[in-house]
């Protein structure tokens, strides 16, 4: 059975029957979470849609699984009240005004995944993997048998539809909800029946001006002015419309906080859903964790979102062989654009943890790079590799060690055996990438 928010009485009804107290203000080190819902949209709407899965039966068969994540704390800036806040998102969308002022935020410590933890990264990352996929398909992460007795699929998965997708974990205590945000299906990569509209959103975000990449597109927005040059008004009521992926998540982040009142919210997702999801954590002020997402600090200027004292509760997870993610696969020639893709912007919010794999795993810069799978197997799940910042023991590792050989002498003597216990890298820093500049080749104002 589907349902839609606030209409549906029956999801109300289960929120409550699974609410449990609000996290103390010691949260602990790890939760665990399962798949609780999936999400979609009508097509042609902004308006949300959930479907539960189906719970009881795999508790009862004993074949439910959970993941687990490590979490920590965050200082996150959310609004002072509602009211408030409703304000500012008017100024924004409708009026081109941008809320900065400090008198809108309060400033809180909440509980949010923690990125130094790579078992952590890696979990969010086949969470959010699974955003483009169904459980009967083989590139399906499990996150538990559970997905087998859902028979029907919830409005944005049917095969023909072409909207907003992903899936919805709760843990164990309904303290925390992750959700996860589907990001760009590209035909050359495998496709999709969400190919148009995905192409549409990434053209109006993350392109310069609407796609104008050379004289033979077709733009995506009425704003090219002609020899370099681009109306700011325009490009910014372009990005009102209501059929604009950001307004989609932010609706889907409204109704998880009335599905879940009292719980904290994470928002994940890779490439267009990981600048989605840091849009989302940018308004409302909730962790977010974004894999190979394109830079979106230009598109949040443009969308004239609230903004406030600091971003630290955003990160970006992403490598260098990634050239939509590193902002290099431009120009009429790159890969991008012959897929009719303008994937111009670098600059990311909040910060990023950067895998160097051209440095370290000899990868090029290629767009085979970029999608999640090929992160998840091919750079954070390998073992035997420093990412420049050393490596550590696996944690709860039972293990005693590997026997490796170790020649102290001169042939024909002996080598000395020695025990090595197994070791995991450790990531690299999540840290703010300073001096990025957008499209500086473009000329903004108003022609």
């Amino acid at each position: 059975m589907f349902s839609t928010i606030p209409a549906a009485l029956h999801f109300l009804v289960t929120s409550l029957l699974w609410q449990s107290p609000f996290l103390s203000n010691t949260p602990p080190s790890a939760l665990d979470f399962e798949l609780r819902h999936s999400h979609g949209v009508v097509a042609n709407s902004s308006r949300v849609i959930f479907s539960n899965v189906d719970r009881s039966f795999a508790v009862a068969s004993g074949s439910h699984r959970s993941y687990r994540l490590s979490q920590t704390t965050v200082q996150t800036h959310k609004p002072k009240s509602f009211e408030l806040h409703v304000e500012a998102r008017l100024r924004s969308l409708y009026h081109s005004k941008t809320t900065t002022t400090s008198a809108l935020w309060n400033s809180v410590l909440v509980p949010a995944p923690d990125v130094t933890d790579l078992d952590t990264v890696i979990t969010l990352a086949e969470m959010t993997s699974n955003s483009y996929t169904t459980p009967d398909k083989k590139d399906w992460y499990d996150i538990g048998p559970e997905w087998d007795n859902n028979s029907t699929f919830p409005f944005g998965w049917e095969p023909d539809e072409n909207g907003f997708r992903g899936h919805v974990f709760v843990s164990k205590d309904n303290g925390t909800v992750v959700v996860s945000i589907k990001g760009t299906s590209v035909p050359i990569l495998g496709g999709g029946p969400t190919v148009s509209k995905d192409k549409l959103n990434d053209n109006l975000l993350f392109s310069c001006c609407c796609a104008r990449v050379g004289p033979t597109w077709s733009t995506v927005c009425p704003c090219y002015a002609g020899s370099g040059k681009c109306t700011q008004s325009c490009l910014e009521k372009s990005l009102v419309e209501e059929s604009l992926f950001y307004n989609v998540a932010t609706n889907l982040y409204n109704n998880l906080t009335y599905l879940y009142p009292e719980a904290n919210i994470w928002v994940i997702g890779h490439s267009l859903g990981g600048a989605l999801a840091s849009l989302t954590g940018v308004t409302f002020g909730v962790p977010v964790v974004a894999f190979e997402a394109p830079g979106e600090q230009m598109a949040a200027r443009r969308l004239h979102l609230p903004s406030p004292p600091s971003l630290q509760h955003v990160t970006h997870v992403y490598n260098t062989g990634d050239p939509i993610a590193m902002g290099v696969c431009t120009g009429v020639a790159s890969s991008c654009a012959m897929a009719g893709y303008a994937m111009e912007s670098k600059c990311h919010l909040g910060k990023s943890i950067v895998l160097d794999t051209i440095s370290v795993l000899g990868w090029s810069s290629n767009v085979q790079n970029h999608p999640i799978v090929a992160v998840i197997d091919g750079a954070l799940n390998v073992t035997d590799v420093d990412w420049g910042y050393g490596t550590r023991p696996f944690p709860g590792n039972d293990n005693p060690g590997e026997t490796v050989t170790s020649w102290a002498g001169w042939w024909p003597w002996p080598g000395k055996k020695e025990e090595k216990e197994p070791q995991q890298p450790i990531l690299p820093p999540a840290e703010e990438v300073k001096d990025c500049v957008d499209c500086y080749a473009w000329e903004f104002g108003e022609f």
